[in-house]
């Protein structure tokens, strides 16, 4: 063990201590000021003066005074350790009256002067430099101690009298590096603590005669044991051991940081065996040297867990199966070989009473424990962090251990392939921890009738099958850290209380899920990709139904993932219309609104009166596409006017005062039958010629038009006209309005024109009337063949 390996120990020790104050103090308010590690030479001045924990660990402090800490009334707990500080006068506490935990730890001290601190339960001053032990008479008074930390070179006996009336929880001794020179073998027989924890100096060869059974100590621990290249100092080590065997009150034994041959590790089993020590750990161990055969006496003992961590051997080759012998026939209740880099174990010769078996961090394969019947009595088993590979193994292993309820073996590769063999695991097993393997979605068909807590996260699970028998008796779940995209019901797991499904890539969780699951107590879903949208607005409702204490992490840990602009957003702080996610509503809204908006626009139009303007833009527009499609010379070829006019004589003041001026000055002419009948013929001959050299006929309906005979000749004569030519030369204004019952039954050509085409209705309305005009100008403008109008001249 290196001297930088030892000084990390002893600094976890420390820390262990630290943190255990911590907690202890962490349900009051607290008021904690950090300032280790920043290289500070004093106690710094702008300290709060509310402060009730202070940290000045790993700084470059050489003295402490009273001023420093006087302001402090509230201090609790002072961790000044690894630091500078030589000399140190207990007094300048004396105004911290509430002072419960003092570290001076890993310091430069060689003496103290004492002074009475009548609160103090924990006060550490090991891994200094003192001579003697620096117990004071004041500490006599500190009878609230429960911790004390002391360093020392020598140990008297007398040192310890002024604290032996004290019963102190636990003493951490340090030895100094010349220690043993100067060395009463009694010094701790009135030494009344329940835990003692001597620390050796390291690196140094074992030739300690320090009496370690006179101490009250329930549980011993010892560090910095080696006893390798002097064959005296594993003899004084036995001794030590050997005298233990003495003590009845002794029960749990600890060894750290220990560098032996293999042979006398052995020897310490066999020693410890015998002893009164029921609890035996053993971690830091370095193995040197070749292993003799000898039998191991295992009667006699009141051992009953033995646990071995971190232990190296530097042998390259050693009798292993000797090794697996000792360790599977102990008759012990709990073992613990971890860390060991051990690559196989045997079963039992017999049967064993086992109950706790701990393997894990080391080099085990699937060819560990067959046929082990001999197991009977197991009940937990951890092969934790080993080299397993297929399930099927696992389960033909451990289908033996009718009392294994217990089984741990995660972080292996362990992966299942359900075409491999059967699946007959053990009736009894109710635990099964098979986190941290490769396992898919087939593991769900194999698994333990009878299991209650279930551990898979960390694998390569997609999907839960909804073929999955009928875990009735699963009570604790957890599936987190896999590829889940779906939150699964409990239609498989009827008693299923405890779900851990977090680190998944679960978007839209069902909402229904507490439904189903009417039995859940805990539920830890956070920190999946939630998709923000309607559907997971119900899952957010539920889990606001439900106790704050049954949704873990919330609302921290549940975050929006999409769509991007909610991205971050906390579920609880998502929100969305109930307009958007009901489909049946927003088209009820629509439709509403689109009907109020048709009514508005309809009332407007009639207002406006915007339904007559559409039909003339209609009607101009539809004029001059008819006139584009008709060959200009067929329409020039015989037409001599642009519109002949066919209206009653009560209607005259209209047509040419207000008509023909509007109509005219463009240079349209116009038919009327007033200036261009041929005098000579008959009115019947005249109405048809008019009609035929017209480019269109204009009939100004009114109620004085059904009453003119000749307007309906030339009504028909121009109807006639339409059907004979092809083309579409009828443009009907009506003047005034005519009812259909004013119409005579003789005029049913008009009624059935009036049914079927578009008439232009003359506007009230002086404004509309440029509108109008243009409307009726666009469809009779024509170009005229000039010998046309010759001809129309010289008729005229």
């Amino acid at each position: 063990m290196t001297k930088e390996n030892l000084s990390i120990f002893h600094f976890a020790i420390i820390f262990i201590l630290i943190l255990e104050i911590r907690i202890q103090l962490s349900e009051e308010s607290e008021v904690l000021v950090d300032r280790s590690k920043t290289g500070l030479t004093h106690v710094p001045k702008d300290l709060s003066l509310e402060t009730t924990i202070l940290d000045l660990s790993q700084n470059s402090i050489s003295e402490l005074q009273t001023s420093d800490i006087l302001s402090l009334s509230k201090l609790r707990v002072f961790i000044i350790s690894h630091n500078r500080i030589q000399y140190l006068d207990v007094s300048v506490f004396k105004f911290n009256q509430e002072l419960e935990y003092l570290d001076l730890s890993h310091n430069k001290l060689e003496k103290i002067s004492c002074h009475p601190m009548l609160n103090l339960k924990h006060l550490d001053l090991s891994f200094n430099a003192f001579d003697a032990l620096p117990i004071c008479q004041e500490f006599g008074s500190m009878f609230q101690l429960e911790f004390l930390g002391l360093s020392a070179t020598q140990l008297q006996k007398s040192s310890v009298l002024p604290i032996a009336h004290l019963h102190i929880g636990k003493v951490l001794l340090v030895l100094g590096d010349s220690y043993g020179e100067r060395e009463d073998p009694e010094s701790l027989q009135d030494l009344n603590t329940q835990s003692l924890h001597i620390v050796y100096p390291p690196g140094k060869e074992f030739h300690f005669m320090l009496d370690v059974s006179v101490s009250t100590a329930v549980n011993l621990e010892l560090s910095n044991i080696r006893c390798v290249l002097d064959a005296n100092g594993c003899h004084h080590f036995q001794n030590v051991l050997l005298k233990l065997q003495k003590n009845s009150k002794l029960s749990n034994l600890t060894l750290n940081n220990i560098e032996t041959t293999w042979n006398s590790f052995i020897t310490t089993l066999q020693f410890v065996w015998r002893t009164s020590i029921e609890y035996f750990s053993i971690s830091s161990v370095k193995l040197q040297g070749q292993l003799d055969f000898r039998d191991f006496d295992y009667s006699d003992t009141s051992l009953k867990a033995l646990s071995l961590h971190q232990v190296v051997s530097e042998v390259f080759s050693f009798p292993q199966s000797y090794i697996y012998k000792i360790f599977s026939n102990m008759n012990i209740q709990y073992l613990t070989v971890s860390a060991t880099h051990m690559v196989h174990m045997v079963c039992p010769s017999q049967i064993s009473p086992f109950l706790y078996l701990d393997f894990s961090n080391n080099a085990l394969t699937d060819m560990v424990f067959k046929n082990c019947a001999n197991l009977a009595n197991l009940n937990t088993l951890s092969l934790q962090m080993n080299q397993l590979k297929e399930l099927v193994n696992v389960i033909h292993m451990t289908k033996e251990m009718q009392s294994l309820q217990q089984l741990d073996v995660s972080q292996n590769t362990l992966r299942y392939d359900e075409n491999e063999g059967s699946c007959t695991w053990t009736g009894s097993l109710l635990s099964l921890n098979l986190s941290s393997n490769i396992l898919t979605d087939s593991v769900f068909r194999c698994l333990p009738p009878r299991i209650k807590v279930l551990d898979l996260h960390n694998n390569r699970i997609r999907s839960i099958p909804k073929d999955v028998a009928h875990l009735e008796a699963l009570q604790e779940l957890n599936v987190a850290s896999n590829s889940l995209a779906h939150l699964p019901g409990c239609g498989s797991f009827s008693s299923l209380s405890i779900l851990i499904i977090d680190y998944n890539s679960i978007s839209n969780p069902s909402a229904d899920f507490f439904q189903s699951c009417q039995k859940i107590r805990s539920l830890k879903a956070g920190n999946n990709p939630f998709q923000c949208t309607c559907e997971l607005r119900d899952f957010i409702q539920s889990l606001g139904q439900v106790s704050s204490d049954v949704v873990e992490s919330w609302p921290d840990s549940y975050e929006c993932e999409y769509p991007e602009s909610y991205k971050g957003t906390l579920l609880k702080d998502f929100r969305v219309s109930e307009l958007s996610c009901n489909t049946a509503l927003l088209i009820v809204t629509i439709g509403v609104t689109g009907l109020a908006l048709a009514l508005t626009m309809t009332g407007l139009c009639v207002y406006f009166d915007l339904p007559w303007y559409l039909r003339m833009l209609c009607q101009w527009t539809q004029t001059r596409r008819r006139a584009r499609n008709v060959p200009l010379e067929e329409l020039q070829r015989t037409l001599q006017f642009h519109a002949f006019i066919s209206y009653s004589g009560h209607d005259s003041a209209w047509v040419k005062n207000e008509l023909l001026p509007n109509v005219e000055k463009e240079g349209i002419k116009i038919c009327l039958h007033e200036r261009n009948f041929v005098p000579g013929k008959s009115i019947m001959e005249n109405i048809i010629n008019c009609i035929e050299k017209s480019y269109k006929s204009i009939f100004v309906l009114s109620p004085n038009f059904v009453q003119s005979e000749w307007c309906h000749y030339e009504l028909y004569f121009a109807h006639h006209n339409l059907f004979h030519e092809g083309s579409d030369n009828l443009i009907l204004i009506l003047l005034d309005s005519i009812p259909q019952y004013s119409i005579p039954s003789s005029y049913h050509k008009l009624k059935a024109l009036m049914a079927q085409r578009t008439y232009l209705e003359w506007p009230k309305e002086k404004s509309k009337h440029g509108l109008f005009w243009a409307n009726l100008r666009a469809s009779i403008n024509i170009k005229l063949m000039e010998k046309a109008e010759e001809i129309s001249y010289t008729q005229i």
